[in-house]
């Protein structure tokens, strides 16, 4: 089985002067629920190399195990550090694909058309597509049988009032909530913090940091099924 994951190439939280990237526990809890699983797992990123980490991510308060586990397995960070061009990457080579969160994904991967390109040939081959927190945000532009991918189906995301408690709703080009109601996606959350992840047949959507882990085993329970 091959799972492909895809990260933020962008660094910049919009005007604030402060740096973003993607979210380190919405990669390292995913990446060690494939390898654990026996998946082969090939990540991708705009614009290759060294994907940049949301420095607040690895704050002392947010350390998790699995975060931990990757700090100490110098394979793992060998491997983050040298992402696949995201152009290079054919949808046909994979059985799925999982986008980690954090901010940086809303201001490259929303627009990018090799993500876009990527989304519907996965999707439209039959395979699941997943995404967590911020990661939903990807979705906006992407169509299926000419509608946006997300109409009509259950989907959740990070909340309008998650993106409050951190002080960014007037930072972020959208909310990740708001947009998805938009979109005529059926939204559904939990409270804030709480893991939730939302599967609607090969779509499979998490709330926020802590979805991530239960977005990558409901991920792969698609896949076996």
């Amino acid at each position: 089985m091959k799972i492909l994951m895809v990260l933020t190439s962008h660094d910049k939280l919009g005007n604030t002067g402060e740096p973003t990237g993607f979210w380190l526990e919405e990669f390292a809890a995913p990446y060690y629920v494939f390898r654990d699983a026996g998946v082969e797992v090939t990540l991708a990123s705009p614009k290759g190399g060294q994907p940049p980490i949301d420095p607040k991510s690895d704050d002392p308060a947010n350390q998790t195990e699995a975060m931990t586990r990757f700090k100490e397995d110098a394979a793992a960070r060998a491997v983050l550090a040298n992402t696949t061009v995201l152009r290079d990457v054919k949808a046909a080579d994979f059985d799925a694909v999982f986008y980690p969160g954090g901010h940086g994904p809303m201001w490259d991967l929303v627009d990018d058309r090799n993500s876009i390109a990527l989304i519907e040939d996965v999707y439209n081959a039959g395979k699941p597509v997943a995404a967590v927190c911020h990661a939903p945000a990807v979705l906006q532009k992407v169509t299926y049988q000419g509608q946006p991918i997300v109409s009509g189906k259950r989907v959740t995301g990070f909340t309008n009032t998650e993106e409050e408690a951190v002080h960014l709703t007037n930072v972020v080009p959208f909310l990740v909530e708001d947009e998805l109601r938009r979109l005529g996606g059926l939204y559904e959350k939990k409270g804030d913090w709480v893991d939730f992840t939302v599967v609607d047949g090969r779509l499979i959507t998490g709330q926020n940091p802590s979805s991530s882990g239960s977005a990558a085993v409901e991920l792969l329970g698609v896949l076996r099924a």
